[in-house]
């Protein structure tokens, strides 16, 4: 498995404060916001919309070599292994990919989203139509992928702080597109969900301070006074 992560995984602080040497601090209107924990569900539709444009990327007028070389009626069973220890995400995704393919697939899931597995576990097993299973493992695995390795890093970073009061929280840098279900992984693997974009908080930074350069009695008390 990929053990590729999102840069958006940083230390919390016990207390959300004004930070004069850092790069940003929070501010909160009249208490403190709890950090969204616990693996957040993913919308259906969300999955399914998400892996139609996958497949269609990939598969485009047609997967040429599949077609030119496997019989229509030749049926196959298949299994998703972890090569290595991972924590796994995005398994509805992969189930999605190939019932997307053909109505005619059995899947059997032999994990869970948020699950820690071992080298050689069986994360899914697969049967069906040849054709589709070939056409779609690609996109399943590339979401099983690339989200079990956000869950993995990130369950690093939160077993390395166990028994402190320290949360891994996550930011809004992901892959465009992409920013439900990688925050998605970051709970599975432990951590906590910060922001999910530029309307739910206000996150004074550099730029903005930067803005206000000229501001008085400086940028930070401006900025404070305007939020």
């Amino acid at each position: 498995m990929e053990r590729k992560i999102t840069d958006s995984i940083r230390m919390g602080r016990k207390d959300d404060s004004i930070d004069h040497q850092g790069k940003a601090f929070l501010l909160f209107r009249r208490r403190r916001e709890r950090h969204a924990a616990g693996v957040q569900p993913l919308r259906i539709a969300d999955i399914r919309r998400a892996v139609r444009a996958a497949l269609a990327e990939d598969i485009g007028p047609g997967d040429a070599t599949t077609l030119a070389t496997i019989p229509r009626t030749a049926q196959a069973r298949a299994t998703m292994r972890a090569r290595q220890p991972l924590t796994v995400a995005g398994l509805a995704f992969a189930e999605t990919a190939f019932r997307l393919r053909s109505s005619g697939v059995q899947i059997k899931l032999r994990t869970r989203d948020g699950q820690r597995v071992a080298t050689g576990q069986v994360l899914l097993e697969v049967a069906g139509p040849v054709r589709s299973l070939l056409s779609a493992e690609r996109v399943a695995l590339n979401f099983v992928q690339r989200l079990s390795g956000i869950a993995t890093l990130t369950a690093r970073f939160v077993d390395a702080v166990q028994g402190t009061s320290t949360r891994i929280l996550d930011t809004r840098k992901t892959t465009p597109g992409w920013r439900r279900f990688e925050k998605y992984a970051v709970t599975c693997g432990g951590g906590c969900n910060h922001r999910y974009g530029l309307y739910d908080r206000v996150l004074i930074k550099d730029n903005h301070l930067a803005a206000l350069r000229d501001a008085q009695p400086n940028a930070i008390v401006a900025a404070v006074q305007r939020a």
